[in-house]
């Protein structure tokens, strides 16, 4: 919702209705509540990309009750632009409400040159996140990540830094990201000891990609610690893009690292299957394949991408059937076996 100002300016006011539809889930054992459908501003918010859109999708996106939106240092591109984007957006709209936004970022993929800007030391860390708040012209983030597992550094450092990180006030709460079951159950520990409030890990989940279910669900649970899903529709692939061939102007016809022509032409049998049983259910298949993964217990949300506003409105018709009977599930399941 937009209205003037006094001198013309165009000025937004939050829909009065946003918290009517959206689902909201408990996260772990937490006081924490997500929108079972969250924003990531992975893609279409850096300095290659039309800040405006970017802007009418934040807006669309809390209007309609998306309260979380999740970035990360070196989202972009360029690095950092993503945040910085997102910092100008949120001085112009979103200053009033800050308080009814949950607010993520995450440091440890490839930022900076040199042995300091990478994976999980305390200095890459510490510098990371007041990096990230002055990107974003921030006083705290909601939460804060280690963005994913670093082989060479204790899990001790890498968790002491997420500890001091909260205790200066920089962020609320911690998560992790991209950890296996067994590290996951070790940070666990630490952070518990250390008395840090461990309340996500995001994790990679689809149906084509179901490695949480070989241990970390479980894990999650013991710990009181949720689940946040990302790449639901495994880069595009669950949706109608691909059910009758590869588009000139799709991801898989650019031969990205994360969606080939390969991919699609290995799935496309699966896809299509899947898309008859969603259109029996009232739902496109991107909108199926976001319920199928709420179903978990222990998943709090669902993180999605969008290039338009539209694209955003339709994937959160996916709330309006959540339930599977198991004679679905039985299908769905033999289907992606």
């Amino acid at each position: 919702m937009q209205t003037n100002d006094k001198s013309g300016v165009t000025e937004y006011l939050a829909s009065s209705k946003r918290y009517e539809t959206m689902t909201y889930n408990r996260t772990g054992k937490s006081g924490v509540l997500l929108p079972a459908i969250s924003l990531g501003l992975w893609h279409n918010f850096g300095f290659i990309d039309n800040i405006q859109n970017g802007r009418d999708i934040l807006r669309c996106a809390f209007d309609h009750g998306m309260t979380h939106f999740d970035l990360a240092n070196n989202y972009g591109p360029p690095y950092g632009s993503a945040e910085e984007n997102f910092g100008t957006i949120l001085k112009k709209d979103f200053r009033s409400y800050r308080d009814e936004l949950f607010i993520a970022s995450k440091a440890g993929y490839d930022m900076w040159p040199g042995p300091y800007g990478d994976f999980g030391s305390r200095k890459y860390l510490m510098a990371s996140i007041d990096q990230s708040l002055k990107r974003m012209g921030l006083d705290y983030v909601d939460i804060f990540y280690h963005h994913r597992p670093d082989p060479n550094t204790p899990l001790e450092e890498t968790m002491g830094a997420l500890a001091d990180i909260v205790r200066q006030g920089k962020a609320l709460y911690v998560g992790i990201s991209n950890y296996e079951h067994e590290d996951t159950g070790k940070a666990a520990e630490i952070l518990k000891r250390l008395n840090v409030p461990f309340i996500l890990h995001q994790a990679r989940y689809s149906m084509f990609d179901r490695w949480v279910e070989g241990g970390l669900l479980n894990t999650l649970e013991q710990n009181g610690v949720g689940c946040i899903a990302f790449s639901p529709l495994a880069q595009g692939l669950l949706t109608d893009k691909y059910l009758n061939g590869i588009p000139k102007d799709s991801r898989a016809a650019k031969d990205l690292t994360y969606l080939n022509v390969e991919d699609v032409n290995s799935h496309i049998e699966k896809v299509q299957l899947l898309a008859k049983v969603a259109k029996e259910r009232g739902q496109k298949l991107s909108q199926m394949a976001i319920a199928w993964i709420l179903r978990q217990p222990q998943v709090a949300s669902v993180l999605i991408g969008a290039s338009s506003s539209n694209q955003l409105k339709e994937n959160l018709k996916a709330l309006n059937n959540l339930k599977f009977t198991s004679d679905e599930l039985e299908l769905i399941n033999k289907i992606i076996s």
